[in-house]
């Protein structure tokens, strides 16, 4: 019958199903026409739709001869169902999250694929609470950006070091300049700190691989990282070109790299 195996998914045994499901279809009834329009045993229908009234599926009425069901209505039973279920999911996801941060987390862990690192990283994007420091290529920030929006919107503070030519609308970005992504493999590295506690580290948009530690040191670290390119970036653009002749080529090219690592034009 259909939609008895979701009734059975959401809690429902299979009998209690299939009378409810009957009932449905023709109703009021009594339980001796419920068994014979849902295939209930007699001996079992009753034991049913007594589990059934006091889930609140069905109303019952007493006459004279014979003892009458009728259905409440599914949007009413969904709605409570549906209810029910975000409450402890609700209440899950406070006292799991409360367990995991009561571990060590000093362990290190490997992932493997782009799309599993990708999820992890917006997991944990979705559950930070004060702060994320990133490091995004364009590829990675057209994924994310919508969960970085919603952390800002529950007022999550967001730093981000881009290594793209995309753009970021919330929080402090800092564009990496193009000539150091590439020379130091960050054109295709991901990183997000969330709260100062958990840290993602990823490399390549093919095979990707991922490390994720709770470990304090590393944490430390990635997230010194982000905010050192963001200051470096706010004191680049104070640099004039006095300064810069002063340097070696190589460090020229690099800082004038810097000072000029903007968001693309609309026209480029």
């Amino acid at each position: 019958m259909k939609w008895l195996r979701q009734l059975t998914m959401i809690g429902f045994t299979e009998y209690e199903a299939k009378a409810y499901l009957a009932l449905l279809q023709e109703n009021p009834a009594t339980g001796y026409q419920i068994s014979k329009n849902s295939g209930v045993p007699r001996s079992m229908i009753y034991e049913a739709l007594g589990r059934l009234e006091t889930r609140g599926a069905v109303y019952k009425k007493e006459e004279r001869r014979a003892t009458l069901f009728r259905p409440v209505a599914p949007e009413v039973i969904l709605n409570r169902y549906e209810d029910g279920q975000l409450a402890i999911i609700a209440e899950l996801r406070q006292g799991l999250t409360e367990l995991l941060s009561s571990q060590s987390g000093d362990d290190f862990w490997t992932v493997k694929g782009h799309d599993a690192t990708l999820s992890i990283a917006t997991q944990m994007m979705d559950v930070a609470h004060k702060e994320l420091m990133l490091v995004l290529d364009d590829n990675n920030l057209s994924v994310v950006e919508d969960h970085l929006v919603e952390a800002e919107e529950r007022g999550v503070s967001i730093a981000t070091l881009l290594t793209g030519k995309a753009e970021l609308s919330v929080g402090d970005v800092a564009y990496h300049p193009p000539l150091e992504s590439e020379a130091h493999g960050l054109n295709e590295m991901l990183v997000v700190v969330a709260d100062d506690q958990q840290v993602l580290i990823a490399s390549g948009n093919v095979e990707t691989t991922a490390t994720i530690t709770n470990n304090r040191n590393m944490v430390l670290i990635a997230r010194q990282f982000v905010w050192m390119e963001l200051f470096t970036q706010r004191i680049n653009a104070h640099i004039g070109p006095a300064l810069l002749k002063k340097l070696t080529p190589s460090d020229q090219e690099i800082l004038a790299s810097r000072i000029h690592s903007t968001p693309p034009s609309p026209t480029e």
